[in-house]
């Protein structure tokens, strides 16, 4: 919607409620958008509700509106960016979930704004149980359930031993590209995730 008038007011705006009452979509994702630039530009100690609302250009009341905290609202906003990601449903054989699970690691780690956040995010983490342990619900334990159940449902199919240590091969998959993109800050490449594919599959006790 553009602003043309020549005294726009944006605590009204902001403030704005559907006529069934639910808040204003727009204006939520304008906060989200803003506390996720904040996030990245700031980290996570710096970000105020304060500065959300000022480069939102929304009234605070409307942030308390929806989320009663500070990290409320960077949680919505690092979830809201990555869910779209989606987790893609298990095709049946092991070696092109991997695949795509790889693939979907990548394209969520390598996100301009995520892998500038993420790292900072996991640092305060450290510091902040309650945080660490939201972190872990929102954004971690989803990935980790879907590689769950696809090498669990790999193993019912008889294409891995059951013996199989999930968790590390877990941990084979997002390490390396996390740390690639946001440990050395270089991009991935096709090579490299091919590699991190194979590095799995041999985990799996697969050629």
């Amino acid at each position: 919607m553009a602003v043309c008038l020549p005294m726009p007011m944006p605590e009204m705006n902001v403030s704005r409620r559907s006529p069934g009452g639910v808040l204003d979509a727009e204006v939520t994702a304008a906060i989200l958008d803003a506390a996720l630039a904040e996030l990245a530009d700031l980290g996570y100690g710096r970000l105020s509700m304060d500065g959300v609302a000022r480069r939102a250009k929304a009234g605070k009341a409307a942030l308390y509106r929806r989320w009663p905290a500070k990290q409320d609202m960077v949680l919505a906003a690092v979830t809201r960016v990555s869910l779209p990601v989606a987790l893609s449903s298990s095709t049946g054989d092991i070696r092109t979930d991997v695949v795509n699970l790889v693939s979907g690691v990548d394209a969520w780690i390598s996100d301009p704004l995520m892998s500038r956040v993420l790292p900072d995010l996991l640092a305060e983490a450290r510091r902040n149980p309650e945080l660490a342990q939201a972190l872990t619900s929102a954004l971690g334990a989803p990935r980790r359930n879907y590689g769950r159940t696809i090498i669990e449902a790999a193993i019912e199919r008889g294409e891995v031993q059951p013996d199989v240590d999930i968790e590390y091969v877990l941990d084979l998959v997002a390490a390396p590209v996390f740390w690639r993109v946001c440990g050395l800050r270089q991009e991935t490449t096709p090579g490299f995730l091919d590699r991190v594919v194979g590095t799995a599959l041999h985990a799996l006790g697969l050629p």
